[in-house]
Order: structure tokens, then sequence, then C-alpha cells
């Protein structure tokens, strides 16, 4: 399996509903096998086109299968009308780690 890092792009525009899918986030990645990775208010630019002034927050799961699962969990699309209220997405990005080498 490999495993699969997701990158969510958002800008809190409502912070108490958003809470509320924080406080909802964490028992359904578990059940999925993901990882909370790390998140940043104040994220760095180098290059490029500029982000999306906002929070980036990454999480790990397991393979892809597991990513996917989560994310159409009815569970988490529920819970994840309190995110679209009050944060939306810029993005949402799954990017696949190296295969395990032999």
């Amino acid at each position: 399996m490999t495993q699969v890092y997701m990158i969510a792009n958002l800008k809190i525009e409502d912070a108490a509903t958003y809470r509320k899918y924080e406080l909802g986030f964490f028992p359904i990645l578990k059940k999925h096998g993901g990882t909370f990775v790390t998140y940043d208010d104040t994220s760095s630019h180098f290059e490029g086109s500029e982000p999306v002034e906002g929070r980036v927050v990454m999480f790990s799961f397991p393979s892809e299968e597991a990513a996917r699962g989560w994310y159409n969990d009815p569970d988490y699309q529920a819970l994840s009308e309190f995110r679209r209220d009050g944060a939306p997405l810029v993005s949402l990005t799954m990017v696949k780690g190296p295969k395990p080498r032999d």
C-alpha cells in the first residue's frame, strides 16, 4: 500500500461554525485510519501563483482507498456542511507517497 497525504486550503469565515466541524473531524479521520499531520494559519509562499490566505491542513491515510472512503463517508459528508458554511475550501488535494521499494 502507498500512503497518501491530503492537503486542504481553506479560509475560515465563521470560526464558531468551523469549530463544530473540527470537533467531529477527528473521530471520522481515525475511523478510516487517517492521521493528523499539521495545520498552519500563516504558511509562507515562495514561488508561483499566490495562494489564497487562510489555513493549510495536512493529514494522511494508509492508502488511496482509505482516503476516498473517508471523503465519501456519509458521516463525513454530513459533518462537512459545517466546514462549507464556516470555512469554504480553496482546494483539497490528495498526494500519493512513494511506492515501497522491493
